[in-house]
């Protein structure tokens, strides 16, 4: 009867006046259609969010995930999808008014007990769909309801675990016991393992102990929620909040974006890469640096986590060095650091090195690597800021060993660098000077020949 009245409290039975008894439950995607209507329109979202917890952890999970008819399981997914959109609309943040300013801290204070309470909620969903046993064909309809309702989930869970303005200690920890037990239900180890899944090798090795074990079906159930990500259902529900006019309105949008995609690696990102691309690159063009440094760090991730055969299809490689190119005349000393940093790997995707050249090899012509070495100089001549002029000595000696004896087209304008800088002093650890010393020893390596005025 416990159940019977609490559906009664939630204004989900079929009668007002007395709880139903337990012969009479409603079908549950009825219920859950009802359910999401009342979330939606609940003035009280606390109170309801609370019966809701509370039914997810006393009904029969039986009743909860099995459909009332074999072919009605893709109806209880979109209902349980809609029912958890709607929960974790009870908890949305609230949006900017334009894309050229933030949300004060002020706007965000009954952002973490909403997100709390919701995350509690969901919880107890994922951890009643984990331990339920159904059997036979009910184990293939639990893998199918999970992988539903994963996406939104994880999305907000990062969203919320994350120090930022919209949490609190105990909206974080509530949002990290959330994705850990997303984790349990899916048998997942980690998040690169949620997003990702099992590569092909580990497939084919539990396939493998599977046979040797006879374990068939009840294996295969839960090696279906093991192999398969959800990295593509992120990104379905990231993707509306993605584009251009959009995605500076919220600002978890973006901080959640990169946290997927810098959890992703090869082989797993190149599928995807039409659909991560875009929008690190909008945060890459950026007018603010934390946002422009957000970008450049995705871009990075994916310049080393993509066959370079995939970045040269369609020029993409060329629209990543334009990109990156672009922000070298840029003032601030860590976009500028990230920067030179991603250029020292995507140079090697569009050419070789210079230095791997053979002597024997016909002359070697003016390349990007040149272009790059030659406007770094060019900013290091001027630069008086000791941030900037410490991040140009960092990089200027591995662009040098690129390089090789094709330093030799910059030499002049490299001594007046190694003089400016070994001039001028940079306390307390002298980093500028010591690595422009290291920048002259490997330039007298590859080009002493031509070094006239080296004894």
């Amino acid at each position: 009867m416990e159940l019977s009245a609490l559906l009664h409290d939630l204004h989900l039975s079929s009668s007002a006046e007395k709880p139903l008894p337990p012969p009479s439950l409603p079908p549950i995607t009825e219920l859950l259609s009802r359910l999401q209507q009342q979330l939606i329109g609940a003035a009280d979202n606390f109170s309801l969010i609370g019966r809701v917890e509370r039914l997810f952890q006393s009904a029969d999970p039986h009743w909860l995930f099995s459909p009332a008819s074999a072919n009605q399981g893709a109806e209880l997914q979109a209902a349980y999808s809609s029912v958890v959109s709607a929960l974790i609309g009870c908890a949305a943040l609230p949006l900017c008014e334009d894309d050229c300013s933030s949300l004060p801290a002020a706007e965000y204070q009954s952002a973490p007990p909403r997100a709390a309470a919701v995350s509690s909620a969901l919880t107890a969903l994922l951890r009643t769909l984990g331990n339920w046993e159904g059997g036979g064909g009910a184990r293939g309809g639990q893998t199918a309801l999970l992988l539903a309702v994963a996406p939104q989930v994880a999305v907000f869970a990062v969203t919320h675990f994350q120090d930022q303005v919209w949490t609190s200690s105990s909206s974080r920890e509530a949002a990290q016991t959330l994705q850990e037990e997303l984790l349990r239900a899916g048998s997942w180890r980690n998040s690169a393992h949620l997003l990702m899944g099992a590569g092909r090798q580990q497939e084919e090795q539990e396939e493998q102990e599977e046979q040797e074990e006879q374990e068939e079906q009840e294996e295969q159930e839960e090696r279906g929620v093991k192999s398969r990500g959800i990295l593509g259902g992120i990104l379905d529900v990231l993707q509306p909040q993605l584009t251009k006019d959009s995605w500076q309105r919220c600002e978890a949008v973006k901080l959640v974006f990169a946290w997927t995609l810098l959890q992703v690696t090869r082989p797993s990102l190149s599928p995807h890469l039409p659909r991560l691309l875009p929008p690190s690159l909008l945060l890459n063009d950026h007018h603010r640096p934390e946002n422009c440094m957000l970008g450049v760090r995705c871009l990075h991730h994916i310049v080393l986590n993509t066959p370079a055969s995939d970045l040269r299809q369609f020029n993409r490689a060329e629209v990543l060095y334009q990109a990156l190119f672009k922000h070298l005349f840029t003032t601030e000393a860590a976009v500028t650091q990230l920067v030179l940093s991603c250029l020292l790997d995507l140079l090697l995707v569009l050419e070789k090195p210079p230095s791997s050249l053979a002597p024997s090899s016909s002359r070697r012509k003016p390349c990007r690597h040149d272009d790059v070495l030659r406007l770094v100089l060019t900013h290091m001549e001027a630069e008086h800021k000791v941030a900037l002029r410490r991040v140009y000595a960092s990089a200027l000696p591995q662009y040098l060993d690129r390089m090789g004896v094709v330093v030799c087209r910059h030499l002049k304008q490299l001594e007046r660098v190694v003089l400016g800088y070994l001039e001028v002093r940079d306390p307390p650890e002298e980093t500028s000077r010591l690595k422009i010393l290291q920048a002259l020893q490997k330039t007298v390596t590859a080009a002493w020949p031509r070094c006239e005025y080296m004894n």
